[in-house]
């Protein structure tokens, strides 16, 4: 073998991969009772998130580490089509909700308290007032625009009946971006540009998706489209034409049966929402007084922009997307892991070969290799990986290692290899690069 003889793999502790041995977060083999929809099932299975209270959800170690490849990609992007990362106030004082008309119009979703002071706050379902004020005190002349900037960050949304897990829940975390014009061309050329960005996104994310015409809602402005990913469980109607690409959600085309664009049949798919992208023009410029001076020294309001994505619920999307009987099939640009390792058999999994291989795909995928080396089944080994969805197992039995092979299944085809074990990471590698490169 090629291999180097390494010592017993090291832990996670020193920055590596994860030994399953060493991960306290156990699957579940019973259907949980409260689970409504496929992905609430399957993330609880999974040992994804566990529920802390109605619509509350505490994520676990591999949770977390999906979310924050989904916000990479989105980092990636929204810095590529130059917006500037900010972090605002959860906690939002009511004036300036009062100011927009929004204290009231909100309703019963928006969560609202007092401090001892007896002043009127509220948990922020998104930031159109905060990153106003804000932009007020910073921005004083039309130089200094157009102005664009993002967030990821907690909200919060007092539903009246949490349910369906990460797809509608009280607490979830959402990328809200604003942007600020000195005029509507430019405010419209931003929106184009978002439009863009949302699509480089979802497709780096692996995701089947659409974007339609859409309603404004509580946000406001005249002009807004969605992004949808399409799921039998979704709970959103979207009207599409498969000729020409429109697509329109059914609230905004209640009645249409052709597209407006080709005249060609549209078709009824179900979708999620996990993107929404708003142009805005004065609605919350004028009612604040934010305003800046234009080339002729006049004070004109903001000329404003919003885009929203559900970054929580595109892990419920993705997997009610990709799914099969035996559990989630993630997408490689957000699975937890690139690919399982799966020992059978007592000592194979500090065998010298094994230990090679582990040391090889360590290098190509620096603490993307998850380790399965307990002491169980192999069939319990084989149900783990199938419902945690990692897109490649490694599979390490007796049989094949005796003769220097080791057997690769692919989660999405099952597709099942037999190959020489130093051939594997290149084969692996190979394939990666083969679906990163059409995203």
């Amino acid at each position: 073998m090629d291999f180097p003889c390494i010592p017993l793999w090291d832990a996670p502790e020193k920055g590596r991969s994860l030994k399953a041995s060493l991960d306290p977060v156990q699957t579940l083999h019973e259907e949980p009772a409260e689970a409504e929809v496929v992905s609430h099932r399957l993330m609880l299975r999974a040992g994804l998130v566990r529920k802390l209270a109605g619509g509350v959800y505490s994520y676990l170690p591999m949770a977390v580490r999906v979310l924050r490849k989904v916000e990479t990609i989105i980092r990636q992007e929204m810095n590529a089509a130059g917006a500037q990362e900010v972090l605002l106030p959860a906690l939002q004082p009511s004036d300036l909700w009062e100011k927009t008309g929004r204290w009231q119009a909100y309703g019963p979703e928006l969560f609202r308290l007092s401090d001892r002071h007896e002043r009127a706050f509220a948990l922020g379902p998104t930031h159109e007032e905060v990153i106003t004020d804000l932009v007020s005190q910073l921005i004083r002349s039309y130089r200094q625009l157009p102005f664009l900037a993002y967030q990821i960050q907690t909200k919060f949304r007092d539903e009246r009946r949490p349910r369906f897990g990460m797809l509608r829940g009280r607490e979830f975390i959402m990328k809200d971006a604003y942007s600020f014009s000195a005029s509507e061309e430019d405010a419209r050329r931003i929106y184009a540009r978002m439009q863009e960005t949302y699509a480089r996104i979802f497709l780096r994310l692996g995701l089947e998706h659409r974007m339609v015409e859409a309603d404004s809602g509580l946000i406001g402005g005249n002009l807004s489209h969605e992004f949808m990913v399409m799921a039998d469980s979704g709970e959103d109607t979207v009207m599409t034409c498969e000729k020409c690409s429109w697509a329109s959600n059914v609230e905004k085309a209640p009645d249409a049966k052709v597209c407006p664009v080709c005249g060609f049949m549209l078709a009824s798919r179900t979708a999620i929402e996990v993107g929404h992208v708003f142009y805005l023009g004065h609605k919350y410029s004028d009612p604040m007084g934010s305003t800046f001076l234009d080339s002729a020294g006049k004070e004109i309001p903001f000329f404003m922009g919003c885009y929203g994505i559900g970054v929580s619920r595109i892990l419920a999307a993705a997997i009610e997307q990709s799914h099969d009987e035996k559990g989630i099939i993630w997408p490689v640009s957000m699975a937890p892991y690139r690919a399982t390792v799966l020992s059978l058999g007592p000592g194979m999994g500090e065998r010298r070969e094994v230990l090679g291989l582990l040391e090889t795909m360590e290098t190509l995928w620096p603490g993307e290799i998850y380790f399965d080396d307990r002491e169980i089944r192999p069939g319990m080994k084989f149900q783990d990986a199938d419902l945690r969805g990692i897109p490649f197992q490694i599979i390490l039995g007796e049989r094949h290692v005796e003769k220097g092979d080791g057997e690769v299944k692919i989660r999405l085809t099952g597709e099942r290899l037999v190959l020489p074990l130093k051939e594997i990471p290149a084969l692996l590698s190979a394939r990666v690069q083969g679906i990163l490169s059409e995203s």
